[in-house]
Formats: structure tokens, C-alpha cells, sequence
């Protein structure tokens, strides 16, 4: 058996945590083709715009873009295309039951990759801040900054 190495891929939404409070986080296993996990692994993704939507009672990421891979010649895939979210049904219904709460939204936080080699998604039931929300977190961010710079 070939040993597996350790990658440190963590590709994270940070414009999420700046527009939505994250209420609860799940871990997701995503169905991916054989380029798209290699572009992974060399970190060409970018999940700035991507969010999760229910079709058939199934989780879907959409618009989360993994650049072509540059040695996968005519059998390459489509850098933006939806792909499905692996989750237990009992969690699936969990974050199906809290969507129908008002203003509540479905937004992926981190792509990275385990142990086995197996990328996954973390992803958060999440509800947009408004403007006053977004200045607090800002000046709470310039905080911590200022405060990391004293300690120096």
C-alpha cells in the first residue's frame, strides 16, 4: 500500500465570515472527477462566490471554481460546474429544517483535505449581517491587529 502524505490544503471563504454570522458548521464530502482533485491539491481553487442550494432533497455546491488542470488534456473538467455534497441524512434534514427560518442561507468556509486524501467542504448555516454588523467586525478586526502588533 502507497503511503500517504500529509498535504496542507486549506482554502478558505474569508469574505463569508465578513458577510454572514456562521450559526452552525458541517463537514461535507464532495463528488469530484479525477482533474478536479488534482487541482486541488496544487490549492486552484477559490470559493469567494460559491454557495449551497437543495435540488432533490440532495445538497449542491454551485459556482465554486477549481481551475482546469494543466496536464489533463480533452478529458479536463468544467472549472465551475455544481457539484453534490456527501452528508448523512439526519444532517441533510437538519440543514434543510433550518433554511426555513427567515433570512438563513447555506455558505461553504474551507476546502481542505484529510488524512485518507479526500477532499472535503466545510460548510455553514449561516445569516447575512447587515451594514452596522459588518463595520463592528471590521473595527473588531482592527483591534486584534493593533493588539498582535503590540505584543512584538
Amino acid at each position: 500500500m502507497a503511503k500517504k502524505t500529509n498535504l496542507s490544503i486549506n482554502i478558505k471563504n474569508r469574505k463569508a465570515e465578513y458577510e454572514y454570522f456562521l450559526l452552525t458548521t458541517y463537514t461535507a464530502g464532495i463528488v469530484l472527477s479525477g482533474t478536479e482533485i488534482k487541482s486541488i491539491r496544487a490549492g486552484k481553487a477559490n470559493l469567494t462566490d460559491s454557495y449551497c442550494s437543495f435540488i432533490n432533497n440532495e445538497l449542491w455546491v454551485h459556482n465554486m471554481h477549481i481551475s482546469e488542470y494543466a496536464n489533463g488534456s480533452y478529458n479536463n473538467h468544467e472549472p465551475k460546474r455544481d457539484r453534490k455534497l456527501l452528508l448523512n441524512r439526519k444532517e441533510i434534514n437538519k440543514i434543510a429544517s433550518k433554511l426555513n427560518d427567515r433570512g438563513t442561507t447555506v455558505v461553504p468556509v474551507r476546502l481542505w483535505i484529510n488524512e485518507n486524501g479526500f477532499a472535503k467542504l466545510d460548510i455553514a448555516v449561516a445569516r447575512g449581517k447587515k451594514m452596522y454588523d459588518k463595520r463592528e467586525s471590521i473595527k473588531e478586526k482592527d483591534q486584534r491587529r493593533a493588539m498582535g502588533q503590540d505584543d512584538d
